[in-house]
């Protein structure tokens, strides 16, 4: 499921790392591969829930 941008961090227990991460690719596949500053943001903010979801074991192999 996508979900739209938005302007505060979701709680991590909302959206698994894979809702994230599918986030994070339409993003990219919008932006044609370049991201504009509102989209770095959003990027950014992001990933940082997309680490947050992540379990601790998961969260530590991606780092």
């Amino acid at each position: 499921m996508l979900h739209g941008m938005s302007t505060s961090v979701e709680p991590s227990s909302e959206r698994s790392a894979a809702e994230v991460n599918e986030e994070i690719r339409a993003l990219w596949l919008r932006s044609g591969g370049t991201l504009s500053v509102e989209q770095r943001e959003e990027y950014q903010r992001l990933v940082q829930e997309w680490a947050s979801a992540l379990p601790p074991q998961a969260a530590a192999e991606a780092a």
